[in-house]
């Protein structure tokens, strides 16, 4: 059965077969192949893989970052950030991480991050003297810190795949998520004073205190969302129903940009969204449920304890294996199936879990700005209306910063695990 599987998915993928498709399809031969399963598994198990409580938060974040975008929220968040670092050489590129950072906190999207605040920034970098494939290149990079900073959707689908608390895993990407976002503040800062460019950044810049005062009702909504998580007033997928009703209050009663008409637009728009990853999803938990009846993970765990006798050279091999995958397969699905395999491998390792699931997915965010299957690289690409090749070489310069904080990230646990020690009180 696990021969099936393998060559089955591997084919699909490389034919070009929808991702959900190719894993529902790939179950199905292994279950034949195995002779001794009903076919009756294939209902039962991708129905189970979505009747799960946490999942409701996934369509719910998505709604509530749509809401955001009608509703004039990040329009104020960039100006906020422009008032903080704009008025420094390079401080537009900058000012694009600390706006995808603070729309993070709230959609946990990383494709709905790139439409959101590359539609503003990306016209407006090239409008300062910016050249359009380094514009494009920052919005696609600091776009993944959707998935880092909490609330986050990938974080969410690890936590449901391996049993680990999500709340666990928010406050744990809060580290990881300014490491990268600092890192690449200091590389576009570094890049514009070598190259000579964003000499006039500081024109036009807002003031701090009216932008501030205009971006109050905005930052309500991760306030919200952080705070009542982090105090345990409400569960994480409590708080994607209280961003919901926070991103229309603020969008209708504050900002007033956000009207009943557009309401049928944006479910239709979250509708969609929300199919596609609860395809993958249900698809992905019947895939789960097949490698693991074949025992599976314990052949692997059993080949990686044979092979690397330590954590170190275990975590180098997961990073580089992860970043080829992220290159080639879309980020749920890979968290959806590699996830319930290498976890409790890495926890043979005494990879605290929590730990683990930053790891990877910090690697598979890497994938979402990389061809050939970039989301962020292309969404970028889309909004600055320039083909992929042209951004390459400008977007390697961001690649190997994140790179290095995932190193980082990989052998100092601490970073992950800190916040979670200090918020909780004990170990995660």
């Amino acid at each position: 059965m696990n021969l099936a599987l393998a060559l089955s998915l591997a084919i699909f993928f490389l034919a070009g077969v929808p991702i959900a498709v190719a894993i529902g399809l790939a179950s199905v031969l292994g279950i034949e192949a195995h002779g001794r399963l009903p076919l009756l598994l294939v209902a039962q198990r991708m129905f189970t893989g979505i009747d799960s409580f946490p999942l409701m938060a996934i369509p719910l974040f998505i709604l509530a970052g749509n809401l955001m975008s009608a509703g004039g929220i990040s329009h104020r968040l960039v100006e906020l950030a422009k008032s903080i670092v704009g008025g420094i050489q390079g401080g537009l590129a900058a000012s694009c991480v600390l706006t995808c950072m603070m729309f993070a906190s709230v959609s946990g999207s990383s494709v709905a991050t790139t439409f959101a605040i590359g539609a503003i920034l990306i016209p407006a970098m090239v409008k300062h003297g910016y050249p359009k494939p380094l514009a494009a290149s920052v919005q696609a990079s600091s776009a993944e810190l959707g998935v880092l900073i909490p609330p986050s959707i990938p974080l969410i689908l690890y936590g449901v795949s391996t049993d680990t608390s999500i709340g666990q895993l928010f406050i744990a990407g809060i580290g990881p998520g300014v490491l990268v976002a600092g890192a690449l503040m200091a590389l576009v800062l570094i890049l514009c004073r070598v190259r000579g460019i964003g000499l006039e950044d500081g024109r036009n810049r807002p003031r701090l205190g009216p932008a501030l005062k205009s971006a109050l009702p905005a930052l309500i909504v991760p306030f919200v969302i952080l705070g009542g998580i982090y105090s345990g007033i409400f569960t994480p997928t409590e708080a994607s129903a209280a961003a919901v009703a926070a991103a229309v209050i603020v969008g209708m009663a504050f900002y007033r940009e956000l009207r009943f008409v557009d309401l049928p637009q944006i479910l239709k728009k979250t509708v969609l969204a929300t199919s596609a990853i609860m395809l993958i999803i249900s698809a992905a938990a019947l895939f789960s449920f097949l490698i693991t009846r074949s025992g599976l993970p314990n052949e692997i765990a059993a080949w990686f304890k044979d092979v690397f006798e330590s954590r170190i050279a275990f975590l180098l091999v997961v990073n580089l294996m992860l970043l080829v995958i992220g290159m080639f397969i879309e980020t749920s699905a890979a968290i959806l199936v590699l996830a319930p395999i290498l976890t409790p491998i890495a926890i043979s390792y005494g990879v605290d879990p929590v730990h683990f699931g930053l790891v990877i997915v910090v690697n598979l965010a890497l994938g979402m700005i990389t061809p050939p299957l970039g989301v962020n690289l292309f969404a970028a690409c889309s909004v600055a209306d320039l083909p992929v090749e042209r951004i390459i070489p400008q977007l390697a310069w961001f690649v190997l910063t994140v790179f290095g904080a995932l190193m980082i990230i990989t052998y100092v646990p601490a970073i992950t695990l800190w916040p979670v020690d200090f918020l909780l009180g004990g170990t995660p």
